[in-house]
């Protein structure tokens, strides 16, 4: 019976030996070591090799967990304010996930009974910064607290009254009802970018002057892919910064706005 064990193990091992020299390389295999998309994954005839579609698979699991999972709400706002920021919380239309999904134009817009509380807040003393969980809740739990701790390091304002809105089932316009509800000069939204099978925890960050419902996303400025293995929080903070001050001077974003920020700076500054 041992025997049998040995040798069904050790069938195994040609299996996979004879299926590593079916395998043909690819010839962009040096670029792999340079990024983390789909490239040169090789082939067994005219397939792919196993370990690629069992990787494959993985990816679209965790890409779909991304969407479905519910942001933790409680831990990041406990998170936030530990930190010292002044948190306030919000939901949009969309009443639960499906909604969510089903209907964009619902995550959109801020809820009545939402807006009506905002407008009896304190006034923001410049900025407005919502985080919404979007389409990625992964993205938001892992990165948005780092960046926003790198871009106050950064950007000098009134951090003791600046508030940070959690936006429940929340989109980037979102943001220009609660900026205007705030009466905020910017509105600076972090949000879950869509999940994609090499980056299930993008986060993207969107810049809006002079916030009101029913603005364009050509008012916007953007920046994306914000995760150690993309955009790192230090370059991310970086941009945002230079973008939010340039904002606020030139009063104007979107189209209208570039970033000229000074790239050769940005591998000086700390991680």
């Amino acid at each position: 019976m041992n025997e049998d064990k040995t040798n069904l193990t050790q069938a195994e091992i040609e299996l996979a030996q004879a299926e590593i020299e079916l395998a043909q390389a690819n010839p962009w295999d040096e670029l792999r070591a340079h990024t983390s998309a789909r490239i040169a994954l090789g082939r067994v005839g005219c397939s792919l090799p196993t370990r690629e579609v069992l990787k494959f698979g993985l990816a679209h699991a965790q890409a779909r967990d991304a969407v479905h999972r519910p942001l933790d709400f409680g831990e990041l706002k406990q998170q936030l304010k530990a930190e010292g920021f002044r948190t306030l919380q919000v939901h949009s239309n969309a009443e639960d996930r499906q909604t969510y999904l089903l209907r964009p134009d619902y995550g959109r817009h801020l809820h009545d009974d939402c807006r009506a509380r905002l407008l009896h807040e304190l006034a923001a003393p410049e900025l407005a910064i919502v985080v919404a969980d979007g389409l990625s809740s992964i993205a938001v739990q892992r990165h948005a607290l780092p960046l926003l701790l790198a871009f106050r390091e950064r950007f000098a304002s009134d951090w003791a009254n600046t508030p940070v809105v959690l936006a429940e089932q929340g989109r980037v316009a979102i943001g220009d009802g609660i900026g205007e509800a705030l009466r905020a000069r910017l509105v600076i939204v972090l949000i879950g970018e869509r999940p994609g099978l090499s980056s299930p925890d993008s986060l993207g960050l969107y810049l809006t002057y002079r916030p009101r419902v029913g603005c364009m996303d050509s008012q916007r400025n953007c920046i994306s892919n914000v995760r150690p293995e993309g955009l790192p929080y230090a370059p991310a903070a970086h941009k945002l910064d230079y973008l939010a001050r340039a904002a606020l001077r030139l009063q104007l974003s979107g189209v209208a706005l570039k970033d000229d920020s000074n790239l050769q700076d940005v591998a000086q500054l700390p991680d």
